[in-house]
């Protein structure tokens, strides 16, 4: 994977997040990004996934992002 496609992945990802009021709706959400933003790039589907709920997870629990 190209240094172009990491980087659209991850731009996808914050531009997107999706912070639920649940821990398991924020691993959702973050989950349907990260696939979604693999399928885009060419990348693995379940890769994308696991670090797409993980970056939102993390996002949402440690507020980098404004979830409100």
């Amino acid at each position: 994977m190209s240094i172009r496609n990491i980087i659209l992945g991850l731009t996808v990802c914050a531009g997107l997040a999706a912070c639920g009021d649940t821990l398991g709706e924020q691993a959702l959400g973050g989950a349907a990004i990260g696939a979604g933003a693999a399928a885009v790039t060419g990348g693995s589907l379940a890769t994308g996934a696991a670090v797409g709920a993980g970056a939102n997870v993390l996002a949402c629990q440690t507020e980098i992002v404004n979830c409100t």
